[in-house]
């Protein structure tokens, strides 16, 4: 993974120091059912909860 991915949600298993992501891929996905024309129509499938 890049270290060039960031993340503010301190809240996900992948946050990482620096705001950066740990995950090993990244999976983004339209929430409208179709092609995504503003980042305000997508969601990261990559999120998982830290258990905390």
């Amino acid at each position: 993974m890049p270290n060039s991915v960031q993340c503010e949600v301190n809240n996900c298993t992948y946050w990482g120091s620096g705001n950066n992501c740990t995950a090993d891929a990244i999976y983004v996905v339209s929430h409208t059912g179709r092609q995504a024309s503003e980042t305000k129509e997508t969601d990261c499938n990559t999120f998982k909860p830290q258990n905390l």
